[in-house]
């Protein structure tokens, strides 16, 4: 098990300079500048004025809206479970269940734009010898009818009542915070423990997941790693602010066993999906050679990222 948190410790909650930390004594203001409140409550209103601020560009079907979105109702998700001891559960737990709800509505439009593209830059890469039966054409056809279906469905979550309601409970969260004890304390202090309990959090997963033998069940780990790194990358770009270089060095780094993951698990979904266009290529009549071979090669990338990930996690662990 990685000791990584050792150095990471020190880094982050040696950050602040003395002179710049809040009183620390009962009863200080949980909102007054420099406390765990304060920072907190801030990032919380960045990433609820992004939703609002994204809305609109979703709806005109602007590039990298759905993205954009997404992302910010990650990013509000993750701080509310990463920074519970600063705002309390009972009020934020059902905000982070329809933030939730409201990322995997607009996840479906991504993940096909994502999914869509990265076949057709496989296949661009096969030499035409190697193209065989209407590749092309039987892709387009299966993109056109999955994009148009994951558009509406975008569109409709931000039509919904729901997701009104959903604001409605941003705006009263922000007007009167359900801060607890932690939330009067010193920022640096509190952001960097939680932080390093997102690291730790981390840790484990890789750990767990490295423990297994290549196949289904370390698929399903590594994506649960993946989720780890991501929350903990979220976290430290919140205490940036307050905790400043090594948040970023921390976030940086953490970025990078993300993105290897995120790969890892963008394999596992493109060869499901192979595996289906090969099987309608079969059933028409048509030779399923090209998603074969496709196949294998998302294969052998995902074979890559597993050798590559003790070296990337190695450095992010010893922060």
């Amino acid at each position: 098990p990685s000791r990584a948190p050792s150095k990471l410790a020190r880094a982050l909650a040696e950050t602040a300079p003395e002179g710049d930390r809040p009183d620390e004594r009962p009863g200080a203001p949980a909102g007054a500048p420099g406390t765990a409140g304060a920072a907190v409550l801030a990032y919380v209103r960045e990433q609820a004025e992004a939703i609002v601020a994204l809305d609109p560009a979703v709806r005109r079907d602007l590039p990298d809206a759905v993205h954009q979105l997404r992302v910010a109702c990650r990013r509000l998700r993750s701080a509310l479970k990463t920074y519970r001891s600063v705002l309390d559960r009972t009020a934020t737990g059902p905000l982070g269940d329809e933030l939730k709800w409201l990322a995997g509505e607009l996840g479906v439009a991504r993940d096909q734009e994502v999914l869509a593209a990265r076949l057709r830059a496989h296949l661009a890469d096969v030499p035409r010898t190697l193209r065989l039966g209407p590749v092309k054409a039987r892709l387009r056809i299966w993109d056109t009818a999955r994009t148009g279906d994951a558009r509406h469905r975008a569109v409709a979550a931000l039509d919904s009542d729901r997701y009104l309601a959903l604001l409605d409970r941003l705006d009263a969260l922000l007007a009167d915070p359900p801060l607890r004890k932690a939330a009067g304390r010193d920022a640096a202090k509190v952001l960097a423990r939680a932080v390093r309990k997102d690291h730790a959090r981390l840790a484990a997963r890789v750990d767990h997941a490295l423990s297994l033998a290549p196949g289904h069940e370390r698929d399903l780990a590594l994506h649960e790693a993946r989720k780890a790194a991501k929350r903990a990358r979220y976290a430290g770009d919140a205490a940036r602010p307050t905790l400043g270089k090594p948040a970023k060095k921390f976030s940086r780094r953490v970025k990078k066993v993300q993105s290897l993951l995120g790969e890892h698990q963008d394999g596992v979904v493109t060869r499901a999906t192979l595996r289906d266009l090969a099987t309608q290529a079969h059933a028409a009549g048509e030779t399923a050679f090209t998603w074969g071979l496709l196949y294998g090669r998302e294969e052998a990338a995902a074979d890559a990222a597993e050798r590559a990930l003790p070296e990337v996690w190695a450095r992010a662990a010893s922060l």
